[in-house]
């Protein structure tokens, strides 16, 4: 007998409160970041709704300003962060698989990485559970970093500037966020999935199956 998609993830969230003895459901996204940071090598992640909106965090969270390198081939929504974020974009002829640095900001786009280990040190490191990526969840992505500071900001402003735990009758805030959280749900799909990531795992994109970006007209008028 089929059961809707509503029920299936109530009873996998249930599953992982039990067996990771949560009290509350947001436990469950916790749990997770502390699962993803622990194979990565970061001290801390922040799971937030998908990869681009990390990178506008990581960006924001600088104060990034200027003009910003990427690759001329990558996933359309890199630009369009970066302009969304306040800054330039430079496309640049570089070669890349799985991973590469927004330059000059040590922010990077991990969407197509997840190898044991991966986390550069001192980076705001952004990865993806988009539902062709190596943790399909459907739709996701995570801030890895080692910065404390940093850390307890992404935690706020991916939820609107308050905390996950709080109902927001009991509300206060301490930043001016955005609604960028990942719900328990989600990370419940997480962590089942978790379970069978491997130690390595093969980069699922490079710079040669995408578009040259640099020839779409719409990001030079947007830069000027």
């Amino acid at each position: 007998m089929l059961i809707s998609p509503l029920e299936y993830d109530a009873r996998l969230l249930d599953f992982m409160m039990k067996k990771y003895n949560c009290t509350d459901p947001w436990d469950v996204v916790d749990v997770f970041e502390k699962t993803v940071a622990s194979y990565a090598g970061s001290k801390y992640g922040v799971a937030v709704d998908n990869c681009t909106d990390a990178m506008f965090l990581c960006l924001k969270y600088l104060k990034a300003e200027g003009e910003v390198t990427v690759p001329r081939r990558t996933y359309v929504s890199v630009p369009c962060t970066v302009i969304h974020a306040g800054c330039t974009v430079k496309f640049d002829d570089i070669e890349w698989s799985g991973a590469y640095a927004l330059d000059p900001f040590p922010v990077y786009d991990s969407a197509t990485r997840m190898t044991m280990g991966m986390y550069v040190p001192g980076s705001y490191y952004c990865l993806s559970f988009h539902r062709r990526k190596h943790v399909p969840i459907g739709k996701g992505g995570m801030i890895l970093t080692d910065d404390e500071e940093a850390y307890e900001w992404f935690k706020s402003v991916r939820y609107e500037g308050r905390h996950l735990d709080r109902l927001y009758k009991d509300d206060y805030f301490e930043n001016i966020g955005w609604n960028m959280y990942m719900p328990p749900e989600q990370a419940a799909r997480g962590l089942f999935l978790f379970d069978e990531i491997e130690d390595v795992n093969e980069d699922l994109e490079s710079s040669g199956i995408h578009k040259d970006l640099s020839e779409f007209p719409i990001y030079e008028r947007e830069n000027k």
